[in-house]
């Protein structure tokens, strides 16, 4: 960690720490914007296992956040207050989510949203040149953020906000997030969109059947009864759904509500993907069926649709469910790594004025 004592930021390595790091999304993003992730924290044990598989130098601090002294973070990474370049992170929205704000009123007294004041509380102590904080568009809304954006620009950082799409930064599913990006180094700017879009298409080319594979995340078995099997065979290929079938192939539950139209839908191959939730894998869930083939996507596939590499690591002991959490979760990498770069050219311009 010398290189942070360099002067000039274009001649040493960018640092970053990531709070709320879940499976490890947030620091693939960073890491493929040209930043050095010093530290994360995750409460999570699967998640940290999944973290640690696949970010073996990080120094992961796997305890609760609000349990954690900032300041020992900086310690441990060699650094001073006001030298980490980025502080980033997705503080759990649970609470905010779009179905639980419309469904219940008082979600947003979820104990999991006071964990913005706890992203707040580590700018404070370690006073990083950028700040991103990416979460569900509703926290927009939020008393608590509007209060934290003051508070920010009282600690002298200009900041912009943006409610955008995913699927408009290279990550082939549509995914409205907001991200907010701070600066008290420079004017932040939101990443460009980029020019064209990732189909499923072109994320899932060359990925093999499950059968035939040797990726232990690829070959996760489903068991579906023969009913719900045979249901699935009947969905048009590429973007049908159970709405183009007649009546007389209608499951019970959906001839009672005309809601939920996508579950047991299909993917489109030449379009996004639907927003990749933890219930990908479950064809009742959502628009999760392959385009082609008579099942709901891999969770491989799902990694892939939520813009992780190929090789991304996953450990399949911890099970079906688990794995299809943490993918839902975690934040597109490609999403992160637009803004992040973003931040970084800001970074480097600055310090050359």
């Amino acid at each position: 960690m010398a290189g942070h004592k360099n002067a000039k930021t274009s001649h040493r390595e960018l640092t970053a720490v990531d709070l709320f790091s879940g499976c490890g999304g947030l620091s693939c993003g960073l890491i493929k914007a040209g930043f050095s992730v010093a530290a994360a924290v995750e409460i999570d044990r699967k998640a940290q296992a999944t973290y640690r598989l696949n970010h073996p130098g990080v120094h992961l601090y796997e305890q609760d956040i609000r349990s954690l002294d900032p300041a020992q973070v900086l310690r441990d990474a060699g650094l001073k207050p006001g030298e980490l370049d980025l502080l980033a992170g997705c503080p759990p929205c649970q609470g905010f989510s779009r179905l639980r704000t419309k469904n219940q009123k008082t979600s947003v007294k979820d104990d999991r949203n006071n964990l913005v004041a706890d992203f707040l509380r580590f700018v404070r102590v370690m006073m990083p040149k950028t700040i991103m904080l990416e979460n569900v568009p509703a926290l927009a809304k939020d008393g608590r953020f509007t209060k934290m954006r003051n508070q920010l620009s009282q600690l002298g950082y200009e900041a912009v906000v943006h409610v955008l799409d995913a699927a408009d930064y290279r990550v082939p599913q549509r995914r409205k997030r907001l991200i907010m990006l701070a600066s008290r180094v420079h004017k932040p700017e939101i990443a460009p969109k980029a020019s064209a879009k990732i189909t499923v298409r072109q994320a899932l080319k060359g990925v093999g059947a499950p059968s035939r594979t040797k990726d232990k995340l690829h070959a996760v078995s489903e068991n579906r009864t023969s009913a719900v099997r045979e249901l699935i065979a009947l969905i048009p290929k590429d973007g049908g759904s159970r709405s183009d079938l007649g009546q007389e192939f209608q499951l019970d539950c959906h001839k009672r509500s005309s809601g939920f139209r996508d579950v047991y839908g299909r993917m489109s191959w030449d379009d996004v993907a639907p927003t990749i939730t933890s219930g990908c894998h479950n064809p009742s869930k959502g628009r999760f069926l392959h385009p082609s083939y008579n099942r709901t996507i891999t969770l491989r596939e799902a990694a892939l649709l939520q813009g992780f590499p190929k090789k991304y690591r996953f450990d399949v002991s911890h099970g079906k469910e688990a794995i299809a959490l943490m993918i839902g979760n975690a934040l597109p990498p490609p999403f992160i790594s637009a803004h992040a770069g973003a931040l970084r050219d800001g970074l480097l311009a600055s310090s050359r004025n």
